[in-house]
């Protein structure tokens, strides 16, 4: 499993992967593969996968391939869509690919399967988090005006 220093500092970080049983499998070179089990906590009343937990599976996948590109990403939108439903039992796979990056933006494309059949699919757009000294509205008066 090989996961880069800037994605295992991220992940220092995040608690919420443990909560769902979210296992990162490897990330690295604007690639990345997560791994869950569908259990009764994140099912809902029909015994599938809550859309939710897809959801988080894939942006996390998103997270780790940018990061692992472009340190400091974080999703500035994303769209799935959801092709079958994944089952109390079911392992889930999402492997995340960046697409482009440039600069601050990069566009990531995650698959959800369960063995070879596709659940989901995630295309995240990514933006690099501005450092909170350089944030808009921190600099005084005359710092904005050198400018």
């Amino acid at each position: 499993m090989t996961i880069t220093e800037p994605v295992r500092r991220l992940l220092a970080q995040d608690s919420s992967l443990a909560e769902f049983g979210i296992e990162v499998l490897s990330a690295g070179e604007g690639r990345a593969v997560l791994h869950m089990v569908i259990d009764e906590s994140v099912a809902n009343g029909h015994r599938i996968a809550h859309g939710g937990v897809i959801y988080v599976l894939a942006d996390s996948a998103f997270a780790c391939a940018a990061n692992s590109r472009t340190p400091g990403t974080a999703t500035a939108g994303a769209s799935i869509e959801y092709y079958t439903p994944a089952h109390v039992g079911e392992e889930l796979v999402a492997e995340a690919i960046v697409r482009h990056h440039t600069g601050r933006h990069s566009l990531v494309d995650v698959t959800v399967r369960s063995g070879p059949r596709v659940v989901a699919e995630y295309r995240g757009r990514g933006a690099v988090l501005r450092r909170p000294d350089s944030a808009v509205g921190s600099r005084t008066a005359d710092q904005s005006e050198e400018r």
